[in-house]
């Protein structure tokens, strides 16, 4: 059987923010992706008849309406995951009591609001190591889904970080080590160092193509348009697994209140009726290719027996 994840970072306006080195976002904004964004995310699913699985900032948990807006998503079937406690950027490079921290409490804060245990992990950034997957693997995580082997991405990274630095703009992203680029691109046991198969915790790479490793992930979908996505999610479909990354804010645009953060970020001047049409038509090819959709925790159960 074919399998595909769909997988959703509900991350906040503040942390795109931080990423360009900009103020902090405007009252009237900063909780959209919590709130807008979760309610299209949640129909869109619905219209698709898909699971998603939700990686949810631990301190999030504290917005009210947010959890109400999710946890019957949740209770219906959708997965709640791990995306630590505070979305730190520079998690890697903590202390290991800190990074414990970052995890454990997060599961903690997850499991107080949504009545369940989360046991899929996350990192910001796609940014992990060895230590940080030790201490995930000990949390009782079944499975890590942070390892990006994207080179496109990685040097897209690299010169936005450079010229931003050019400019005097400080962000609070950090650079991933080159060797994730060697990392497998389908699941794999991960060994030492993680890049390497091994037998330690399950890893479910966030997705790139076969050809070239292209992103797999909203961003690139929402510029590409559906025609072009269309392309690009039929070189995937000879893969056992698919793993399709969104974030929350790729159901917003700059009409939505985000024209400042648009400047920097230009897939927010993309319609969210375009980028919808480009994530559908990626379902699509899935489905009609003869994939299943399922969260990440089902199809990490699966990897395992």
């Amino acid at each position: 059987m074919k399998l595909c994840c769909v997988s959703v970072d509900v991350d906040g306006v503040d942390h795109y923010h931080a990423i360009h080195g900009l103020p902090p976002a405007a009252a009237s904004s900063a909780g959209l992706c919590h709130g807008l964004a979760i309610s299209r995310l949640i129909q869109w699913a619905r219209d698709m008849n898909i699971p998603l699985t939700w990686f949810v900032i631990g301190r999030d948990t504290n917005k009210a309406e947010f959890v109400r807006l999710l946890k019957p998503a949740i209770e219906a079937g959708h997965e709640l995951a791990n995306h630590t406690l505070d979305h730190r950027y520079d998690l890697v490079r903590l202390d290991p009591e800190a990074q414990r921290t970052q995890v454990v409490a997060a599961q903690d804060r997850l499991e107080g609001a949504f009545a369940v245990r989360a046991v899929g992990f996350r990192a910001p950034g796609y940014t992990v190591s060895d230590t940080l997957l030790d201490i995930v693997s000990q949390s009782g995580c079944v499975y890590d889904s942070s390892v990006f082997p994207c080179a496109p991405y990685y040097a897209a990274k690299a010169l936005v970080l450079l010229l931003q630095k050019a400019v005097g703009r400080t962000s609070m992203s950090i650079l991933d080590t080159p060797r994730v680029l060697l990392a497998p691109t389908q699941p794999y046991r991960v060994g030492q160092p993680y890049t390497r198969k091994g037998n330690g915790l399950l890893e479910i790479p966030v997705q790139v193509s076969p050809f070239g490793r292209f992103p797999f992930i909203g961003t690139a979908l929402a510029s590409l348009g559906p025609q072009l996505t269309g392309v690009l999610t039929k070189t995937l479909t000879h893969l056992p697994l698919v793993n399709l990354e969104l974030h929350a804010i790729d159901f917003l645009t700059s009409a939505d209140g985000l024209a400042l953060l648009s400047r920097h970020q230009p897939d927010l001047r993309v319609a969210v009726s375009r980028k919808v049409a480009a994530f559908s038509t990626a379902v699509d090819v899935l489905r009609d290719a003869g994939y299943t959709f399922v969260t990440l925790l089902s199809a990490a159960r699966g990897l395992t027996t």
